[in-house]
């Protein structure tokens, strides 16, 4: 285990479950259901990385971004070619909130949201940049009147 693992909530964990094998490759590797039809955890690998999750159960106080109508939180995966990734999260279900680009911190990035409603960005390093380089480029951008580039919980619609 990594010292930060993301624990979601899902209305529908078993449906998440599924969704994350498609569109992310996830591994399950344990589920424990407390009661018929709610999962109340489960361990999934994408990855090195760790992720759990549980079904929304407002009795047990879990409820999940549909519930809420949004989250201000966001997961960051990187993969060897995030143009295929995203292609394979939309293809599994997911919903296109920042469409990839390269950004000027040198990664190539967008954000998709889950059928869910988690958000994920997906990104892919291109090239190394000083933190000069970055400064300029993100001045460059903001004058251009960009400015969503690292934002993977804004609206663009």
């Amino acid at each position: 285990m990594a010292t930060v693992t993301p624990h979601l909530v899902c209305a529908g964990a078993a449906d998440a479950i599924a969704f994350y094998k498609k569109a992310f490759g996830a591994v399950e590797k344990s589920r424990l259901e407390l009661m018929p039809g709610k999962i109340a955890h489960a361990y999934l690998r994408i990855g090195d990385s760790a992720i759990f999750l549980m079904d929304e159960v407002p009795e047990w106080n879990a409820r999940g971004p549909k519930m809420l109508k949004g989250s201000p939180v966001s997961l960051h995966l990187y993969v060897q070619d995030v143009d295929a990734a995203t292609e394979q999260a939309i293809a599994a279900g997911a919903t296109v909130v920042m469409p990839v680009e390269d950004m000027f911190w040198g990664d190539r990035y967008g954000v998709v949201e889950d059928p869910f409603g988690h958000r994920w960005s997906l990104a892919t390093h291109v090239q190394d940049l000083t933190p000069e380089e970055i400064g300029r480029n993100a001045q460059e951008m903001m004058a251009r009147g960009g400015g969503d580039g690292c934002a993977g919980n804004q609206d663009t619609a």
